[in-house]
């Protein structure tokens, strides 16, 4: 089984700064795209940045410019930078990740969420 652990979510001020955390576990042969999406109630889960296992990145056109996703290969990690929040990034973020266990085939795993509260 594989498993994506979420950490670092919180409580900040606008124009403040969070930094997320995912951790991938388990029988894991290779991670190919990993990536955060955020939700809030009621509405569908959406895309915040990708990042590809080469280091490539793709960011929402709301959070360009604020936010950094970076990745750590060796440790199955993903970290997601935030910067300037506004109370609008208030979600829950989700870590997402397509794994590849055993040399088996590619399947797409998500993390519990985390909540990210900006308020003053």
């Amino acid at each position: 089984q594989v498993q994506l652990v979420e950490s670092g979510g919180g409580l900040v001020q606008p124009g403040g700064s969070l930094r997320l955390s995912c951790a991938a576990s388990g029988s894991i042969f290779s991670i190919n795209i990993m990536g955060w999406y955020r939700q809030a109630p009621g509405k569908q889960r959406e895309l915040v940045a990708l990042i590809t296992s080469r280091g490539s990145t793709n960011y929402a056109d709301s959070v360009k410019g604020r936010f950094t996703i970076s990745r750590d290969n060796a440790k199955n990690t993903v970290s997601l930078q935030m910067n300037s929040l506004k109370p609008g990034d208030t979600d829950v973020y989700y870590c997402n990740a397509d794994v590849r266990r055993n040399s088996g085939p590619l399947r797409n795993y998500w993390g519990q969420g985390t909540q990210v509260t900006v308020s003053s």
